[in-house]
């Protein structure tokens, strides 16, 4: 038993809490959550779903020593209240605050960390195992979402976990959503179990169920009796999202996360477009001229805008649920048969479907459309959510072609120029504005690997990717003020490169920066290098991008001004080079 003077005080007022007092409790709890999340920001809906869940789990296990594992994570605000962080959390997902997921480092109370989803239940029996290993004895508690559970991880670790000699308790919270309602046959499934035996006693876990997953009175005296039964167990809890939020409850992937106190009011537009809705609305005007273009997303329909193509055309669009590995494989089978897939997955989760991109997409060199939304940093979701690793990752799987617009404009024509390539085609773009400039033009095909040169100068040139296009631009201008004059070239493929231009640059300069809203050890600067040592440049080329660390979070202008990636960085960095 952990010394009760080192319990956190919250922790201690509720594990002193008389039970007829809890309701009361998981009230102010919830009302504390809502009032702190809409004035500071953050996921709002899926921690007022768990409230009661968290002060159950919290009164009757003995965390830290018994070990209690959140599943993604963003629906853990109250238990980071309950153990010590009440004090800090009005700093959470911002820069030098706490994360918005469970963080080891962050907390003893973190057992493991998390923040993509379905990996719960490894971790769990992970733990367990090495308890029993050790002789140790202590409760081992899994809290894993329903959309969670479509991830064919949490499949695997089920199969290993139903006849393992442990007493792993695997809380299924079940609110019938992700970020967007679930999809899949698994959430009938679920909505529909209620008794045994099912599916999970056939597997060999004990299984009980609770309707009412915010009757604290029937949660506590559940999971008493829960952790007295030996062996593998399932606690199916049905929830509402958004719960006691009126709003949240009715518009559940709306008030999935917030970012301010004011967001009962009109939204105010962002300058320009977002490269999110350029994306949806050019995919619908493309599968609208062609049957065979259809578009897939592993459960972010609203996030990516792909719902704008499955309102219209459902039937060209398919949510796979939280899946990406079969989102890859399923796109490799569209495209077997004659389809050119999009598939639109966050950089971040991208990364988990990298083995099925390499094997089944590259390897056979299919035309699957990959379009990599929420590439580079992404501010306060932190370093498990930040997609600076895709082009590092993908750059060396042949037979792959990657692409990165400076603004909308350019991301509409990419995705037609892709349907038109035959092969596997990377496009990456941040969230947000892609630009004030008109998009919807006439589609044209670009020329694979072309860059273009956006800003003529004389005495240093910037190649830049992607988004970073603007902040080299205003750093040219400034720079221009001072009297240096900076080339700018818009570098738009991080593969293939543009070698007739790279040579003329290589001839033309003695200084040539890189810039890039990515991982610098394999990314497009690496590439230029790498070129430029084959063609024996006696020049220098500095790589700007982020640094061989995980970025933590804070919002994206911080991170840019951070890594010397804004205009400012840019600035500051040529200036200090001395040009003759």
């Amino acid at each position: 038993m952990k010394n009760r003077s080192t319990i956190p005080h919250e922790l201690r007022l509720l594990r002193d809490t008389d039970r007829s007092e809890l309701e009361a409790l998981c009230a102010a709890y919830r009302q504390y959550i809502i009032d702190e999340v809409l004035q500071h920001g953050g996921h709002f809906s899926a921690n007022l779903g768990t409230i009661e869940l968290t002060t159950a789990l919290h009164f009757v296990l003995n965390t830290p020593e018994d070990q209690l594992v959140w599943d993604v994570g963003h629906q853990a605000y109250l238990h980071k209240v309950l153990t010590g962080r009440k004090a800090r959390f009005d700093t959470i997902r911002k820069k030098d605050g706490l994360s918005g997921f469970p963080k080891q480092s962050e907390s003893e109370f973190d057992v493991f960390g998390t923040g993509h989803s379905s990996t719960s239940i490894s971790a769990v029996l992970g733990l367990a195992e090495a308890d029993n290993i050790l002789g140790i004895q202590r409760q081992h508690v899994a809290v894993i979402g329903d959309g969670s559970l479509t991830g064919g991880m949490a499949w695997e670790a089920l199969n290993n976990a139903a006849h393992s000699d442990t007493n792993v308790l695997i809380v299924i919270n079940d609110n019938q959503m992700g970020i967007d309602p679930n999809a899949g046959a698994l959430n009938q499934y679920l909505n529909e179990l209620k008794q045994s035996p099912n599916f999970f006693t056939e597997m060999g876990f004990t299984y009980s169920h609770t309707s009412d997953g915010h009757a604290i009175g029937e949660l506590v005296s559940q999971l008493e009796h829960l952790v007295t039964v030996k062996g593998p167990k399932i606690w199916h809890v049905k929830t509402i999202k958004g719960k006691g939020y009126t709003k949240a409850e009715n518009e559940q992937t709306k008030w999935h996360s917030v970012k301010y106190v004011k967001i009962d009011e009109p939204d105010i537009p962002s300058p320009g477009d977002k490269f999110q809705d350029v994306f949806g609305h050019t995919l619908l005007e493309l599968a609208k001229s062609d049957q065979h273009i259809v578009g897939i997303t592993p459960a972010m329909p609203s996030g990516c805008s792909m719902k704008i193509l499955m309102d219209e055309l459902p039937e060209q669009c398919f949510d796979v649920g939280i899946a990406e590995q079969h989102a890859v494989t399923f796109s490799a089978g569209l495209a077997t048969n004659g389809m050119i897939p999009f598939c639109n997955i966050y950089s971040t989760f991208f990364q988990r479907g990298l083995d099925q991109f390499i094997h089944d997409v590259c390897l056979q060199n299919l035309p699957v459309i990959f379009c990599l939304d929420r590439a580079g940093v992404v501010g306060e979701d932190g370093a498990t959510h930040h997609g600076v690793f895709d082009i590092s990752l993908a750059r060396a799987i042949p037979n792959c072609i990657i692409m990165a617009p400076a603004n909308n404009a350019e991301l509409r024509q990419m995705m037609y120029t892709a349907v038109h390539c035959h092969q596997p085609v990377i496009i990456r773009y941040p969230k947000g504005s892609g630009g004030n400039q008109a998009w919807n033009v006439p589609f044209k095909s670009m020329t694979i690997g072309e860059s273009i040169i956006t800003k003529k100068g004389t005495d240093c040139c910037i190649l830049a990717l992607g988004s970073m296009l603007d902040e080299a631009m205003r750093a040219a201008e400034v720079l221009r003020k001072s009297g240096i004059s900076v080339q700018v070239i818009n570098a738009r493929f991080a593969k293939p490169l543009d070698h007739a231009k790279l040579d003329q640059v290589l001839d033309q300069f003695n200084c040539i920066l890189t810039l890039e809203d990515g991982s610098k050890i394999g990314g497009f600067g690496s590439a230029i290098v790498s070129y430029a040592n084959e063609n024996n440049y006696k020049g220098n080329v500095h790589v700007l991008g982020y640094p061989d660390e995980f970025i933590d979070h804070a919002s994206r202008e911080e991170l840019l001004h951070l890594y010397g990636l804004d205009a400012d960085g840019i600035v500051n960095k040529i200036t200090a080079l001395n040009l003759p």
